[in-house]
């Protein structure tokens, strides 16, 4: 008699299953990303970057090299109030790179500035939503009032700027006022420094 050897016979895999391991690695690479922007410890993008180079872009709140590809670690740059500063003038303003998102959340949070210093910020959206940013004083700010100034409608991996002097003792701030994010927390804080 003769037999035929047997083949194995693969059970195929479930849709849901595939869906489930696909949703899983989105999360996982979701909580990832996050805790590299909100740390500010680690580089965010692909390549890295240095203060000044292509891929960095330079300094926010002088604390390391960011842009598209860059860094949003700490770096060298002096702070206010620190030997070896230099204030932002008028005719050449500090710039400073504040990334909204992902989420409602901006990053950095926390910025020094000078008393009378003259500032650029530089807002890139990193995350699908649109925000917008609006700088000024505290009150002004929390409560969206008009004519405080702002940038509106900053669409994914966009960057608009906005250039504002700190004349006054503050306190100041910043926020988005796009439909919920205020209210989820969207907002961060400026420290004068004498």
């Amino acid at each position: 008699m003769i037999t035929e050897p047997r083949t194995k016979r693969s059970l195929p895999i479930p849709g849901w299953a595939i869906l489930l391991v696909a949703v899983a690695a989105l999360v996982v690479a979701t909580v990832a990303l996050t805790a590299t922007l909100v740390a500010g410890n680690g580089s965010f993008g692909m390549m890295g970057g240095r203060p000044g180079s292509m891929l960095g872009g330079g300094s926010y709140g002088g604390n390391g090299s960011a842009g598209m590809m860059g860094g949003l670690g700490t770096g060298s740059a002096a702070q206010p109030g620190v030997s070896g500063f230099a204030a932002g003038t008028v005719a050449s303003p500090r710039v400073i790179r504040v990334y909204a998102g992902p989420g409602y959340a901006f990053s950095p949070s926390s910025i020094s500035v000078a008393r009378g210093e003259t500032v650029t910020f530089v807002v890139t959206t990193t995350g699908p939503s649109a925000h917008e940013f609006m700088v000024g004083p505290a009150d002004a700010v929390a409560s969206d009032a008009p004519g405080t100034p702002e940038v509106a409608d900053i669409g994914m991996m966009q960057a608009k700027s906005l250039t504002y002097t700190f004349d006054g003792p503050g306190p100041y701030a910043f926020a988005c006022h796009a439909t919920g994010h205020y209210e989820a927390g969207m907002r961060g804080t400026i420290v004068v420094v004498s």
